[in-house]
């Protein structure tokens, strides 16, 4: 009893942290979005100068040289380019402040209406990129597999995105630590794809790394049970997932493990649009 009593305190110091690094982040995004929005205006109005000075230049072609006119067509194109990645990414940047903010200070349980593709695709690569900013040596191949033109649906979009980066972030973990005791041909990678199918929205996220076994299976959605070492998991995840995805969503969270050979947990939500 004493001993759950101390594994109890130190879950709730861990969950106070994580509430002061929620509020951070959230002011940290405010003041990253002011920016971001100039880098993103400044290159759409760039865009659009380069469009009349190209059309300037149409005037004097006659004045120039092959060599020169293609020198001129192969810069013009180079530029076009990378404004379209700046304001592409700067985009995307923008789309994962405002999930951010979204989360520190949306109103509880509102459905809103939202590109399911976009969401999940956001989040797979921000599980990624936070294990590789703890570990610059974890490297794997993620598949992705989005259903095209499928329009917004009604979900709660900051609870949604927890779901889907609490079960990323177990399925890179799976992964790495398989990866870690070097089995001979091992390749890790994750598949995702997202599919409406008979009014149904399905998620998949699949890994092929440890595996869990039948003690696991049985306790994934107890609250404080973690196979994660002391400070690297609280034991919460899969229990918020549940809750997020059946009692929120009124949908259902199912998954499939193979000891050694992977998981794969499914998302199935009513499409609301």
């Amino acid at each position: 009893m004493e001993n759950q009593i101390e594994q109890l305190k130190e879950q709730l110091k861990k969950q106070e942290k994580l509430a002061s690094l929620g509020l951070l982040s959230a002011g940290i995004a405010h003041e990253i979005q002011n920016p971001l929005n100039f880098v993103i205006n400044f290159s759409k109005m760039s865009d659009k100068l380069l469009q009349d000075l190209t059309e300037i230049l149409e005037d004097q072609v006659d004045k120039l040289s092959e060599d020169d006119r293609e020198e001129i067509d192969d810069i013009v194109a180079d530029l076009q380019e990378n404004l379209k990645k700046i304001a592409e990414h700067g985009e995307r940047a923008i789309s994962i402040i405002q999930g951010i903010l979204l989360v520190s200070r949306g109103k509880e349980n509102e459905f809103r209406p939202t590109d399911i593709c976009k969401l999940v695709k956001e989040y797979v690569w921000l599980s990624y990129h936070a294990m590789r900013a703890n570990d610059k040596s974890f490297n794997i191949s993620i598949h992705e597999d989005y259903e095209e033109n499928l329009p917004p649906m009604m979900v709660i979009p900051q609870d949604l995105s927890r779901a889907i980066l609490n079960v990323m972030n177990n399925a890179c973990y799976a992964v790495r630590k398989k990866s870690q005791e070097n089995p001979e041909g091992y390749a890790p990678e994750i598949s995702v794809s997202v599919a409406v199918k008979d009014n149904q929205i399905i998620i998949n996220i699949t890994d092929n790394g440890e595996g869990m076994n039948d003690e696991v299976k049985q306790r994934l959605y107890e609250n404080f049970f973690t196979t994660k070492p002391i400070g690297q998991g609280t034991g919460l995840g899969m229990s918020i997932v549940r809750d997020i995805i059946e009692n929120k969503h009124k949908g259902k969270v199912t998954f499939e493990s193979t000891l050694g050979k992977g998981t794969t947990f499914t998302f199935t939500i009513p499409a609301r649009k």
